[in-house]
């Protein structure tokens, strides 16, 4: 049996990259998945391959009413929610100066404003079914290296992705101390290869601080001690555990998942 069977979820940013690899570790693990995002043709056929225990809600993070529909449509298909993957993300670089307000709230929006509304409205639902399983509901908020050290470059991401953080914190302290069977943890990614790496590398080519893609992705890989970049199934694994009641003792817990990154 798998570690996940029977358990129902949910996996924002779901279309592709990370968050498509999630999903299909938590299907390989017995879960029923809803993935959302708003890429909805990317979103639709990553569903279509993973079986018919998975479906797929164009949902914008940013929207409350998206949230009521994702939660609803959860319910509808699945006939519940157990575990919440707060995975939509966006990485925006740029210095402080150079950084418009309005460009600085989307990535904010995103990449923290969609975790609190997650949690507003999917923590209800996953309440409901919370005494099932051992470790309880689980909501897993995919925060960043850069929300344990500081990345120069990156001002809005960096905020976000620290924010994420302590929210995690909050919301796992305030479900523990009301006597609520939910474990909130955050994942703590280094540098990824999925398609928002390969953006980060051409930006890196753009700024001239590398020649081309091989060198930009020769220098982030660099930057890693065990000597590899993060693949997605790394941070899926990690996923898995959080979502198990293999780690049914943890909430508001950090799990760096970067190659030795931040240990330096």
């Amino acid at each position: 049996m798998g570690l996940l069977e029977g358990r129902i979820a949910l996996v924002t940013g779901a279309a592709r990259g990370l968050g498509a690899e999630i999903a299909k570790a938590f299907v390989e693990e017995g879960a029923g998945v809803l993935l959302t995002d708003v890429l909805e043709e990317d979103g639709a056929a990553t569903a279509r391959a993973l079986g018919n225990k998975a479906a797929f809600q164009k949902h914008d993070v940013t929207n409350e009413d998206d949230w009521r529909a994702a939660v609803a449509a959860v319910k509808d298909q699945f006939g519940g929610l157990d575990i919440l993957v707060n995975n939509a993300g966006i990485a925006e670089g740029g210095r402080i100066e150079d950084t418009s307000l309005e460009d600085f709230r989307r990535v904010t929006s995103i990449n923290l404003d969609g975790v609190f509304l997650g949690h507003k409205h999917a923590a209800p639902l996953i309440r409901e079914r919370a005494g099932k399983w051992e470790g309880g509901g689980a909501i897993i908020n995919i925060s960043s290296v850069a929300g344990l050290i500081g990345l120069g470059g990156v001002p809005a991401y960096t905020a976000s992705k620290g924010a994420v953080r302590l929210l995690t914190k909050s919301a796992a302290l305030e479900y523990a101390q009301n006597g609520e069977k939910i474990r909130v943890n955050s994942i703590h990614p280094a540098f990824t290869e999925t398609p928002m790496m390969e953006s980060t590398a051409g930006k890196l080519v753009e700024s001239g601080l590398a020649p081309d893609a091989e060198e930009a992705k020769a220098f982030l890989t660099a930057l890693h001690p065990i000597g590899r970049m993060g693949v997605p199934r790394d941070m899926a694994n990690a996923a898995v555990f959080l979502a198990s009641d293999e780690s049914a003792f943890m909430t508001g817990s950090e799990l760096v998942v970067d190659g030795g990154l931040s240990a330096r």
